[in-house]
């Protein structure tokens, strides 16, 4: 059976009888049409049943393709378990989307393969990097070799010239303060992912895991400017309930037998309280905890968790308007989302 011939932009020219030129501003929006002229043609369209411009042809016209690729570094699979981090997708994928921009994931490119990545090869006008390595950084270096603007979450210094951040390292020292002031001098930590390889286990503080991540740089780096030196670490497989558990279960065997564990994020820190409860202590009379990032875990009540809260929304809004910007020649530069101590029942002085 012969295939129907799909009508072209020249067929509704001669339907409506406009020059090619006219109907091209009629669907671009731009020019100077009168309103008759452009209701002419899109009622010539529907009579041929004209779908409109083909995506590949206004990008040649253009010189854009209207996708921002957006670079995950863990599986997609934990980024969409995450709470915090498909509230910043949400509001991020729908302020691109009224923008007329779509999105594209992509995987961080490994450090052996970054020239046939798909960060190396993909159409994008722009690029958002989700979380971006303390250096050496393999997504925003191919970017900037490509020439394509990118915007990044909680980058280093001097690493990008848009970037969202928070003031994490801040943050955590004010809840490791807090702690020293409850009479905490046994202060441990489990730490989101510092190396592509974590798994949940001990590190020595002499020999932390490099490269790192930025979050777990700052939010060590607050023990630091505290002058607190952590009785131990437990780098975490990934920001979820199963690593908080076991990562729980280590702190909790380990002979400086910490009194206070302070968690990178909240879902570390309701594992953590779960493996508390799996050894007979109760929270906060036996152990004190804090997390980080302020999400709702109505199932460690009656306990309401002492945390830093980051509002996701917002730092997915932030950086859909720094996409926007560069996207016009701009350079936003650093857009900080400011934190709220969120005060809760999961710390008190040690026994």
């Amino acid at each position: 059976m012969a295939r129907t011939r799909r009508p072209t932009m020249a067929d509704v020219a001669a339907q409506a009888g406009v020059s090619v030129s006219t109907v091209s501003l009629a669907y671009s929006g731009a020019g100077p049409l009168t309103e008759e002229t452009r209701a002419k043609v899109m009622a010539a369209a529907a009579e041929l049943d004209y779908a409109g411009p083909s995506a590949q042809a206004r990008a040649l016209r253009s010189g854009r393709t209207g996708i921002v690729g957006v670079v995950v570094h863990e599986r997609l699979v934990r980024s969409l378990r995450d709470p915090l981090q498909l509230r910043i997708l949400d509001a991020l994928v729908e302020d691109l989307g009224e923008l007329g921009v779509g999105v594209l994931l992509l995987p961080s490119p490994a450090a052996d393969d970054r020239d046939r990545s798909l960060v190396a090869t993909a159409a994008m006008d722009a690029a958002v990097v989700l979380r971006v390595r303390d250096h050496d950084e393999p997504a925003l270096e191919i970017l900037r070799r490509r020439g394509i603007p990118a915007v990044a979450m909680e980058a280093p210094d001097g690493a990008v010239t848009a970037h969202v951040t928070i003031d994490d390292t801040a943050a955590t020292a004010e809840l490791v303060r807090r702690l020293r002031r409850l009479g905490h001098t046994r202060i441990a930590t489990v730490t989101v992912p510092m190396t592509d390889d974590a798994r949940t286990r001990l590190v020595d503080a002499e020999a932390l895991p490099d490269p790192m991540w930025t979050a777990a740089r700052h939010r060590l780096d607050a023990f630091t400017q505290t002058g607190v030196t952590p009785c131990a670490i437990v780098e975490s497989e990934a920001s979820n309930v199963e690593a908080g558990m076991q990562a729980g279960r280590l702190l909790l065997a380990h002979p400086s037998r910490p009194t206070a564990i302070v968690c990178h994020s909240d879902l570390l820190a309701g594992g953590v309280i779960v493996a508390a409860r799996e050894a007979g202590l109760e929270v906060p009379r036996d152990l004190s905890v804090t997390g980080f990032d302020g999400l709702e875990l109505p199932w460690l009540a009656p306990l309401q968790l002492t945390t830093q809260a980051q509002d996701g929304t917002a730092k997915g809004h932030a950086i859909a308007a720094a996409v926007r910007d560069v996207l016009s020649g701009g350079t936003p530069g650093e857009i900080r989302i400011e934190l709220e101590l969120r005060e809760g029942t999961t710390i008190a002085s040690p026994r």
